[in-house]
């Protein structure tokens, strides 16, 4: 493909994200997939040129374009090898026109910018929302210890004491280490909320909202193999996945629990008031994981925030009456909106009397509210609010 080719590509696929984006479709590597499984006739260089410029326009957007076109000449605003390849061509973009407008850049809707500002994410740390993240893996110390692993590529350690960070896009998955279970893709933020658990062996503890199991594979490994995992998630297709990872990471005191929405206490209804630790990592906007999913930005409204602030206090009150008396609850959520973090823990500590905020003592980040705060800009980390409360005996 040509470079005119590429960008013309490019700006056909911006138009798909941006109408999945507006319907709450497929996300934008998932368009890209399908879209490259479907085209082989693009190489692996035209794949990894399309895909970079696909990212690149999305992050020099800041509220939802109207076209893939326009995003595209907002990017060619700030990279002058752009706008030359809008030569009319075959296959290439039409020339641009006099007066042809571009997309708007900035970090987010302007509503959402407001909201960042006003729980301190603004200049530096705002822009530092769309960087582009490492990429981080964790040790599983069932196999293997960090002091002794070799790996195929130089790595640095991160914040976390199991943490490695190698460079973006490395083939992980390829790797006999990975195959075999002695590490796994997760960042530091990621690794640091497990931290906050203190899951000890033999313990009774619960991920409520466990996803894919990326931090329930990481608290297994914490507790040794010894006592009661559960993971539990409303989503069957997420849940579905933590089974072969487990068994690759040699983790074998997980239980899973598929729940019902809105109906999540009855399956977990024989834990009430017997957990040592229940972890709450909720559902939320994802405002501290725009490096990797950048487009998120443009999912996002007033409506969905209240949605998931309602959900997030349904389930931090769902996970209190698992805790047993002396027993720690952690709640965490990817946001940096206070509305989700800092407000919503005090939130619950307000109408839960029961529960009383502990300190947390991490290898990183800086006080917010009753917990801790990372953001990409000071810990290089996703953004993430960790906060732990215990309850009274």
């Amino acid at each position: 493909m040509t470079p005119a080719a590429r960008v013309q590509t490019s700006i056909e696929l911006l138009d798909a994200i941006i109408a999945s984006a507006m319907a709450k479709g497929a996300p934008a590597d998932r368009i890209l997939a399908e879209w490259f499984r479907n085209n082989r006739f693009a190489g692996s260089k035209d794949r990894r040129a399309i895909r970079e410029l696909v990212y690149a326009a999305i992050r020099a957007c800041g509220p939802i374009p109207r076209t893939g076109r326009s995003a595209m000449l907002r990017l060619a605003q700030t990279d002058a090898n752009i706008a030359p390849l809008f030569d009319g061509s075959n296959y290439g973009p039409a020339q641009i026109e006099h007066g042809e407008e571009a997309a708007e850049g900035g970090i987010a809707p302007r509503w959402l910018v407001r909201k960042l500002a006003g729980s301190d994410i603004e200049g530096p740390e705002a822009d530092a929302l769309l960087g582009r993240a490492p990429l981080d893996l964790r040790v599983n110390t069932l196999k293997a210890e960090r002091a002794t692993l070799s790996l195929p590529v130089e790595t640095s350690h991160t914040h976390a004491p199991h943490g490695l960070r190698l460079e973006a896009g490395t083939q992980v998955e390829q790797w006999a280490e990975w195959r075999e279970g002695k590490v796994e893709v997760q960042d530091t933020g990621s690794q640091l909320a497990c931290l906050a658990v203190r899951a000890q062996p033999g313990e009774t503890v619960i991920d409520l909202c466990a996803g894919g199991g990326g931090k329930t594979l990481a608290l297994a490994a914490a507790m040794d193999n010894l006592g009661q995992l559960i993971a539990s998630d409303t989503d069957r297709n997420r849940l579905s996945r933590l089974a072969p990872r487990a068994e690759r990471a040699g983790a074998t005191n997980i239980e899973t629990r598929l729940l019902d929405p809105k109906r999540e206490f009855e399956l977990l209804a024989d834990l009430e008031g017997q957990a040592d630790a229940v972890m709450v990592d909720a559902p939320c906007s994802g405002t501290g994981t725009w490096r990797r999913n950048p487009e998120a930005r443009w999912r996002l409204d007033e409506g969905e925030l209240a949605k998931l602030t309602a959900l997030q206090a349904e389930l931090i009150d769902l996970a209190a009456r698992l805790v047993k008396p002396g027993g720690r609850l952690i709640y965490v959520t990817c946001s940096l909106l206070d509305e989700e973090g800092a407000g919503q823990f005090a939130s619950f500590l307000g109408r839960n009397k029961a529960f009383s905020a502990q300190d947390i003592s991490l290898p990183a980040g800086r006080k917010r509210g009753n917990g801790i705060r990372l953001t990409p800009y000071h810990e290089g980390t996703d953004g993430f609010f960790i906060a732990r409360a215990a309850r009274s005996c």
